[in-house]
């Protein structure tokens, strides 16, 4: 391993072996050095076109298809058996090509989310994509960064790291800058080095690349990258349906074929062989996987342009599947744009100057500042402030952390005097200050303080101390309270609006803030989430509950207040037990409950350990365009459902009826190419079922429109189907058999095709949302074509049709129309009774 050298190297050699100083290479130098080792990334297998290509012939319809195929060719039927094939090139080919567009998808996809990483290049600070990092770069590290290179630690600040995907134990550990007596290849001994893939717990550090890609501790454990699928709930629903579609149609298949040699004999058994192959492929809706395939990828691609990006396909149904959505209201119903409205002190200056020390603006500048507060403080201070910071040198920092709600600074000034500066929630630093140069006492200023809160306005307070000696946990006490700042962040135009879309939707959106009651209150109160500012329950109210009163509350508020991780992931998995939860979260202490989550939720900004825990990343940080995603990924979900609702009653329908009729006719119902026929032309048009248009109704409850929810339907109408079917036997009984088959061909499709436009709704087809136009036309053009086809010398010639007289196919379509109204007619009485069944369960 190339790390293992530099083990007992310091630091003076370690920059003399690589070329390199303080002030890292220059651009021009990593150009050079990326040609020579190349991009720093470790890429698993991808499916490249041949792979994709070849999987189109594990399909258990491919070989169904080609053993009828050669079973056509040796009992001398060359024309079926070209048919057949031609059949299997155009279902490899469209399912190659369907699948093509999905890795394409996927690779696009992953532009909308690099990852960065901070160096330093000829003594500036930049950021680059972590896959252009070369031997040499110095890297600069903080809390939540996942580390993208093997490093030689050149300088750490209270610097912690999580090597636990490494070790497979969650242990955080310091490292050393000073080098190791003995060589070592082992990473546990490895103390000066931090390595690739780990993250950064907490504080600062900054190294020096040694090793990249393959050559780094992590691309040696190769498992550890390789990808791991997870299925989603509907793919494993689509799975379990097919095990059961199949077994039941090889079973009901096996006995008819069983059946007819008991009643007609071995006579013409190849030719019956392969109808029940056609048979068995006619049924089972062999386009789904394609059609889901194509429906999330298209799916994926639009949210993506809407500013919602999934790392996985099937993300997509998952984030319409979200019954509750919980989220902070920093940047998401507010624009996180503090602006800074009062200042209370009596002496502003200083209370600026602390304010600021107690940031990263004494060395960083204001322009490396991301956190809000600082920003605003900075804007309004003063010149002679400012310039004041350069006299002060940071000694020690901790940054704020929810569990203490506050940042500590210890800073020195120019005489060697040293000041310990607390900045944080109001509460926090009242309860650590016993002196107030504020010119008020404790209680009058935390009743003033409450009052701004009830406002909605943000408080940051301020205490000190002259410091002796060292830090400890102690030396925040006895502190003097300064004063403290107000702000206001503005609520984003588009939160209300968002609130009420979700609340059409049916989503429960729950506010989870670090926030303090009041302010939590009135944000939500102004959003529309509550009707009034006390319907706020605290972290502190809710961890003295015991566990069914936790679930209950849970359940009853909307908005928590001053919840810590711990409580935050708590109230994630109470909501569980009932609901699918969505998190939108972007702190390091939000990856738990990322991960625990249904869907986890990241803005683009968000820490890499985080952003690595979640499904959906959010291009712009805005409630409305998350909404918008989940009521995207209901419409797909609810599209795919029609093409199965559609494609299995129709196919079992026609399958039993032509199964059954088979036994007592001398001549096959239909030929099997045009079954197979059939059965392509009626999946053509559902290909754009994507794109369709959906009840808002559907879009409201993502459970209802499970496989398990509908199954009654699709057998009601199968057997409207085969009904229909028998009806169709009865007045054509008798006619050329070549007549038959070609009429029964032009029924059963278009029957099929009417089926889409009566199952696409719940209510009367006419008072409903329009079909998408792409569905509309695709389905016109398919039903011109099957009724001309016959008509046809390739439809005569190459599937065995017969042109039928007029007045036979003047029947079809009378049957067809009766077929649409008695299955309008059941499908409605079938939702009225659910209907009536739900609302009786509701009143027991």
């Amino acid at each position: 391993m190339n790390f293992s050298q530099y083990t007992i190297k310091n630091i003076q050699e370690t920059f003399e072996a690589l070329k390199t100083g303080q002030n890292g290479i220059s651009d021009q130098e990593a150009e050079s050095r990326l040609k020579t080792y190349g991009f720093n990334e470790l890429k698993a297998k991808e499916n490249g076109l041949f792979d994709i290509f070849l999987r189109q012939f594990k399909s258990p319809f491919f070989y169904l298809l080609f053993i009828a195929g050669l079973i056509a060719l040796a009992v001398g039927e060359k024309v079926d058996a070209l048919v057949l094939f031609v059949f299997i090139f155009i279902n490899v080919s469209f399912g190659f090509f369907q699948e093509a567009k999905a890795q394409k998808a996927i690779s696009l996809l992953q532009k909308f989310i690099p990852s960065k990483v901070r160096v330093r290049r000829d003594g500036m600070e930049k950021v680059i994509d972590k896959k252009y990092l070369v031997p040499g770069d110095i890297v600069l590290l903080e809390t939540g960064s996942i580390v993208p290179a093997d490093l030689r630690v050149l300088e750490t600040d209270d610097f912690l790291v999580d090597e636990s995907v490494l070790s497979g134990e969650s242990i955080h550990l310091g490292k050393i800058l000073n080098p190791l007596s003995t060589e070592t290849k082992e990473v546990f001994e490895a103390k000066n080095i931090i390595f690739a893939g780990t993250s950064v717990s907490s504080g600062e550090a900054e190294g020096i690349v040694v090793g990249t890609g393959k050559q780094t501790a992590f691309g040696e454990i190769t498992k550890l990258v390789s990808g791991i699928t997870r299925e989603s709930v509907f793919e494993k629903d689509i799975l379990k349906f097919y095990k059961i579609i199949l077994r039941t149609v090889i079973t009901a298949v096996l006995f008819i074929f069983l059946a007819n040699l008991m009643i007609k004999g071995t006579k013409n058994i190849f030719d019956f062989l392969i109808f029940s192959i056609a048979l068995i492929v006619s049924i089972i809706p062999e386009a789904l996987p394609l059609i889901i395939t194509f429906s999330f990828s298209s799916g994926a691609l639009r949210l993506a342009k809407e500013k919602v990006v999934v790392k996985r396909l099937s993300a997509v149904e998952d984030l319409g599947n979200i019954e509750i959505l919980c989220t902070d209201k920093t940047g998401t119903l507010t624009k996180n744009k503090l602006e800074l409205e009062e200042i209370f002190a009596q002496d502003q200056e200083k209370l600026f100057l602390y304010g600021l020390l107690a940031s990263h603006y004494i060395e960083d500048g204001a322009q490396n500042s991301l956190n809000a507060f600082d920003l605003s403080l900075y804007e309004k201070s003063s010149p002679s402030v400012r310039l004041n910071l350069k006299n002060f040198k940071k000694v020690s920092f901790i940054p704020f952390e929810s569990e203490r709600l506050r940042n500590t600074m210890v800073v020195e000034d120019t005489e060697g005097k040293r000041f310990l500066i607390v900045r944080g929630a109001p509460e926090v630093i009242l309860d650590l200050s016993s002196e107030f140069e504020y010119g008020k006492e404790k209680k009058e200023i935390q009743k003033e303080i409450e009052d701004h809160g009830r406002e909605g306005k943000r408080i940051l307070a301020i205490s000190f101390k002259e410091l002796k000696g060292e830090y400890s946990e102690k030396s925040e006490e006895n502190m003097t309270f300064l004063g403290y700042f107000c702000f206001i962040d503005p609520l984003k135009e588009t939160a209300k609006e968002a609130i009420q879309t979700a609340k059409k939707l049916g989503i429960q959106i729950k506010m989870i803030t670090g926030d303090s009651k009041e302010v939590a209150g009135h944000i939500a109160h102004k959003v529309g989430l509550v009707r009034d500012v006390s319907e706020v329950i605290s972290g502190k109210t809710l961890d003295s509950l015991p566990e069914k009163e936790f679930d209950e509350a849970c359940l009853k508020f909307f908005i928590f207040a001053r919840i810590s991780p711990e409580t935050k992931l708590k109230i994630i998995k109470s909501l569980q037990k009932k609901f699918e939860v969505g998190f939108l979260g972007e702190g390091l202490n939000d990856t738990p409950a990322l991960k625990i989550a249904d869907v986890g939720i990241v803005v683009q900004e968000a820490a890499d350990v985080p952003r690595g825990a979640a499904d959906v990343i959010l291009l712009e940080k805005d409630l409305r365009v998350l909404i918008d995603g989940i009521k995207n990924g209901r419409k797909i979900f609810s599209n795919i459902n029609k093409y199965i609702k559609c494609a299995m009653a129709s196919n079992f329908g026609n399958f039993y009826s032509i199964a059954v009729i088979s036994l007592f006719i001398t001549f096959l119902p239909m030929l099997p190419i045009q079954i197979l026929l059939g059965n392509l032309l009626s999946d053509f048009p559902l290909i754009a079922i994507a794109s369709d248009t959906v009840d808002t109704e559907e879009l409201k409850k993502p459970k209802t429109s499970r496989l398990s929810n509908f199954i009654g339907l699709i057998i009601i109408l199968a057997l409207v189907s085969t009904a229909f079917d028998f009806i169709f036997f009865g007045i054509f009984h008798g006619i050329k058999p070549a007549f038959m088959q070609t009429l029964w061909f032009i029924e059963s499709i278009l029957t099929e095709l009417a089926l889409l436009f009566i199952i696409r709704t719940r209510h009367f087809f006419l008072k409903t949302k329009k079909p998408s136009l792409t569905l509309s036309l695709l389905v016109l053009l398919d039903a011109i074509f099957i009724v001309a086809l016959p008509f046809t010398g390739l439809g005569q010639k190459f599937f065995h049709f017969a042109a039928p007289p007029i007045n036979y196919v003047l029947i079809v379509f009378g049957l067809v129309i009766a077929y649409f109204i008695s299955s309008e007619i059941v499908k409605l009485l079938y939702y009225r009774r659910q209907k009536l069944n739900n609302h009786t369960l509701k009143v027991i």
